[in-house]
């Protein structure tokens, strides 16, 4: 079923050349309407003349004579008349009080309608049942033995109109009928040439290895199609970026944990086979001390890959790095790492505002307090403050901190200090330059007056007024 949906789905091809051929029926319509009215008000117009022109002839031609007037019907008014062949006519020449002087074509007598006590001079009638024009034209006399007026009325059936009408209309929509044809042929060949670099795309696509994500070259395709490649070389840029983030795991998670889980399954093995009470006291001790390592290694990774998916992922929203801080402050975690120590909150009145995800810049200082307090000195200091156009979330300790040439390989996976042994993977401090990388910042460590100093520091924003 999904197959024949699929199948009967249309291309992008026909949905064009459907909208092409839709606005051209629609501008079609129109302009075919427009030839109706103008060419059936032109053959009414034309034909309303030739009637005047008839019913002013016969007109002209009465005379009074021994007091009543007389008609010599002329030639000219039925020449005129005769330019419609197949039409009937009908004429009435009436004297006053509507007295008939001659006549011709009806049945009945027929009269001008009135409108506002006004009769109208051309009207629409019927002819012995068949639809007709009529006009009508009055002639006063002023005579010594005659004072008055004679009317004349004249009219036609409308078969030389229609006629009339058809005729200008099939000439003007013949011509437009094969430019409509010619124009869908040009439109069809125009959108097969503007989706051939589509096709050129999905060939592109089909020839690809399915791990390769680099992007695409857009610089011959045309402004649209730029538009979309650059949408889907950015997506393809970030889903590289979580195929990135997921091999960095699996492979961190394979380089770490083979030597804790064969360092606990030899602790283990020792204390099983110990028969020294005290050296089986040991080897459990050891094996403790190697799975809260362990546990410790698991939460840095899983928080890593966490922050790495937020930041692709999560909106970035206004943070204020004050909150941050306060929120670790606030947190037990430190004095798990280290109890005895001297903890302090420094934060100014003003806000701190950056714009990133609250959680990712939370792992972040956690990890540089983390790591201050497992490497550094007491006091330890953590607080935030706005630089300039820098907001800074900065960790110190007391401490000397590590070597130059140390300081300028922290925040590399898996690199550790001489004296950190065990206790460090630098994973902590690879989340913080992670973190950093992703909203636009970096991270600065360096030795101070008071001590060594680590921070997060990031583009600034304004605060919303």
């Amino acid at each position: 079923m999904t197959e024949r949906r699929r199948l009967r789905r249309p291309s992008l091809t026909a949905r064009v050349l459907g909208t092409v051929l839709a606005i051209l029926l629609v501008g079609g319509l129109l302009v075919a309407g427009s030839i109706w009215w103008n060419t059936r008000a032109a053959a009414r117009q034309a034909y309303d003349r030739i009637l005047f022109g008839a019913a002013s002839d016969i007109a002209e031609s009465i005379r009074i004579q021994q007091g009543a007037p007389v008609v010599e019907l002329p030639v000219s008014a039925f020449e005129l008349l005769a330019q419609a062949p197949d039409d009937r006519v009908y004429y009435a020449v009436l004297g006053p009080e509507g007295r008939l002087i001659t006549g011709l074509g009806a049945a009945r007598a027929i009269a001008p309608p009135t409108r506002d006590g006004a009769e109208a001079r051309f009207f629409d009638d019927t002819l012995d049942g068949e639809a007709a024009r009529f006009v009508r034209v009055t002639r006063a006399f002023v005579e010594r033995d005659f004072a008055g007026s004679v009317e004349v009325v004249v009219g036609q059936t409308l078969r030389a109109r229609g006629a009339m009408t058809t005729g200008l209309m099939l000439d003007a929509l013949l011509p437009m009928a094969a430019a409509g044809l010619l124009l869908t042929l040009l439109a069809a060949l125009v959108v097969r040439s503007a989706l051939r670099p589509l096709d050129a795309l999905v060939a592109d696509l089909a020839q690809r290895d399915p791990y390769d994500l680099t992007p695409m070259p857009a610089d011959a395709l045309p402004r649209e199609l730029g538009v979309m490649l650059g949408a889907m070389n950015r997506f393809m840029g970030r889903l590289d970026g979580q195929v990135e983030a997921m091999r960095t795991l699996i492979s961190d998670t394979a380089h770490q944990l083979r030597t804790p889980v064969a360092a606990i399954q030899l602790h283990g093995e020792s204390a099983v086979e110990e028969t020294d009470e005290a050296a089986r006291g040991r080897a459990l001790a050891r094996l403790v001390a190697r799975t809260r390592s362990l546990r410790t290694l698991l939460d840095q990774l899983l928080s890593r890959a966490l922050v790495v998916h937020r930041t692709d992922s999560v909106p970035r929203t206004p943070v204020d790095l004050r909150e941050v801080a306060l929120e670790v402050m606030e947190r037990d975690d430190h004095a798990v790492l280290a109890p005895e120590a001297e903890l302090r909150l420094e934060i100014g009145d003003a806000p701190v505002l950056v714009r990133a995800d609250a959680f990712s810049l939370q792992e972040a200082a956690q990890n540089l307090l983390g790591n201050a307090l497992k490497h550094g000195a007491p006091p330890v200091a953590i607080g935030a403050a706005r630089e300039g156009g820098r907001a800074v979330l900065w960790v110190q300790d007391s401490g000397p901190g590590p070597e130059a040439e140390v300081i300028a390989r922290l925040g590399d996976r898996f690199n550790r200090t001489a004296d950190s042994h065990e206790q460090g993977t630098g994973i902590g401090l690879s989340i913080v330059a992670k973190v950093a990388s992703a909203f636009g910042g970096k991270v600065e460590m360096g030795r101070n007056a008071q001590g060594f100093r680590a921070a997060l520091v990031l583009p600034a924003e304004e605060e919303e007024t």
